[in-house]
């Protein structure tokens, strides 16, 4: 296993920046008070989180320029 050639530009890139959202949601969701939490339902917290784990796939496969810097 390799790291990419531009390993050190990996928090520009949309993949990684939805996969840190995704491990910082539940500290971010447990320290919500309870009355900011009413406001998203139960139900909906899987859907979330896995339309920002697909936004993540999605992003890894968008060129974002790596070659112009």
């Amino acid at each position: 296993m390799r790291m990419v050639k531009d390993w050190r530009k990996a928090w520009r890139w949309y993949s990684a920046q939805a996969f840190a959202a995704l491990a910082v949601l539940p500290a971010v969701w447990v320290s919500l008070p309870p009355d900011l939490k009413s406001y998203v339902p139960e139900a909906w917290m899987p859907w979330i989180v896995s339309a920002v784990a697909i936004g993540g796939l999605i992003g890894r496969l968008i060129d974002q320029g790596g070659g112009r810097d």
